[in-house]
């Protein structure tokens, strides 16, 4: 349709330019307008998002001393289902040295007790060694 249209306009200015009156438009045709249908409406099911209180959990504590650190807050993230992401870390020598790399370093303590229970706000912090290090 586009493309007959615009043979119409260069046929017209055609005519124009060589000054012959441009024909009108034949009867029951609209010009300068292009009409498209709108796409089909998709409806899709209603998704159920559970509340809150739908969603509230809690879970019993791991004993994860002796645990790479990595591999402890994969535990955690993966026992909770992600709703406990972060954990924290400190080095257990007392020498205030950073975690930067947590699979070369090893828990040696942690501060909430092995079966205790834990939920979204419990703040889970690990005391680490390097893994060549003793505890």
């Amino acid at each position: 349709m586009r493309h007959a249209m615009s043979a119409a306009v260069v046929a017209a200015a055609a005519l124009t330019a060589c000054g012959s009156p441009v024909p009108p438009a034949p009867a029951g045709t609209e010009t300068g307008t292009v009409s498209v249908a709108a796409p089909p409406t998709v409806v899709y099911p209603p998704t159920v998002v559970p509340s809150v209180v739908e969603t509230a959990a809690s879970w019993t504590m791991p004993d994860l001393v002796g645990k790479g650190l990595q591999d402890a807050q994969n535990a955690i993230q993966e026992l909770t289902g992600y709703r406990i992401v972060i954990t924290t870390s400190h080095d257990a020598t007392g020498a205030k040295r950073r975690q930067l790399v947590d699979r070369n370093w090893k828990v040696c303590t942690q501060n909430v007790a092995p079966g205790a229970t834990i939920t979204p706000d419990t703040r889970i912090d690990f005391g680490a060694v390097k893994v060549e290090e003793s505890c």
